[in-house]
C-alpha cells in the first residue's frame, strides 16, 4: 500500500488507512462470484495524527455528513480488478479530503451601484413608462 498525497503539505500514511474487500456486483464473468474485487477504504480523520489541527477542524465540519464516528469510508467497485478499485478508492479519498481542506472562499466585499448604472436604470424605466403611456388613448 502507498501513502495518499492530498496536497503538497498533507500526506496520509498508508498505516492510517484500512481496506476491506468483498464481492462486487456488476461485470466480471466467471470470476465474479469468487473474486473479492470491491474495496472499502476507511480513514479515521478524527484520530489522525498526520492531519494538522487547523485543517482537521475544517475537514470535520465540512465532512460531518459523510463521517461515522470520525471515520470516512469510501467504497469502489467500478472496475473488475481489485488493484484498479484500490487505486480508484485512494484517488476518490484524496479528492474528497482535498476539497474539505480547501480554504474558504474570500468574503464578498459589499459594493454600491455606480452613479452611471443608477442613471441608466432610471432612464430605462422612463423609456418603458413612455412606451406604455403611448399605448393608452382614444382610437378615433
Amino acid at each position: 500500500m502507498n501513502d495518499v498525497t492530498v496536497t503538497r503539505t498533507l500526506v496520509i500514511p498508508a498505516s492510517e488507512l484500512r481496506e476491506r474487500f468483498s464481492r462486487s456486483g456488476g461485470p466480471g464473468g466467471q470470476g465474479v462470484n469468487t473474486a473479492d474485487s470491491r474495496v472499502e477504504l476507511s480513514f479515521d480523520l478524527a484520530a489522525s495524527p498526520s492531519v494538522p489541527e487547523h485543517l482537521k477542524g475544517r475537514m470535520l465540519d465540512r465532512l460531518e455528513n459523510r463521517l461515522v464516528d470520525g471515520v470516512l469510508t469510501i467504497a469502489a467497485s467500478e472496475h473488475r480488478a481489485q488493484l484498479q478499485n484500490r487505486a480508484a478508492a485512494r484517488e476518490r479519498l484524496a479528492a474528497i479530503l482535498r476539497a474539505a481542506a480547501a480554504p474558504p472562499p474570500p468574503m464578498r466585499k459589499p459594493t454600491k451601484p455606480s452613479k452611471g448604472s443608477k442613471e441608466r436604470r432610471i432612464a430605462g424605466k422612463k423609456r418603458r413608462a413612455e412606451t406604455k403611456r403611448g399605448r393608452s388613448g382614444s382610437w378615433d
